[in-house]
């Protein structure tokens, strides 16, 4: 029953913006699941659903994927707001940012888990950030000013 209830849970989801876990249980019920806000809330916590912004202004339930999705659209965003200048020499790339933005902007990058990228290092405007091999570096380099464009 757990499990039909958590696949009719992620269809509801997909198919519906959920705002509130009333609303859920009344869709669940709907469906012909007998269900207590509790339930709902240990299934919510189960599938590990978020709370997204929807274009609308309103938040939904979504899955972590679906907010990850959502989440790449800001960081691109915030990349194109804030970076200044992308250099490279050898391995390495440096990026300078906007003053204070070099943290979100090193998140953001870190958060596309791009096989050619061993890791980045922020400070308040200039971000340093190593790619595993000197060959690579100009497809990273070319993928940032996209992004920035």
């Amino acid at each position: 029953m757990k499990t039909a209830r958590q696949v009719a849970i992620l269809d509801i989801i997909e198919k519906n913006d959920i705002e509130t876990q009333e609303e859920l249980a009344d869709a669940l019920r709907m469906r012909g699941f007998q269900v207590t806000q509790a339930t709902v809330s240990r299934d919510i916590k189960e599938l590990r659903l978020l709370k997204v912004l929807t274009p609308m202004g309103t938040y939904k339930y979504a899955t972590a994927n679906k907010a990850e999705n959502g989440l790449t659209d800001r960081f691109i965003r915030m990349l194109s707001e804030s970076v200044l200048s992308v250099a490279s020499s050898e391995n390495m790339i440096v990026i300078k940012t906007l003053s204070g933005s070099a943290a979100v902007a090193a998140e953001a990058l870190d958060s596309f888990h791009w096989p050619e990228m061993l890791g980045t290092i922020a400070g308040d405007n200039t971000i340093f950030m190593v790619v595993r091999t000197a060959e690579e570096v100009q497809k990273v380099v070319e993928r940032i000013q996209d992004m920035m464009k």
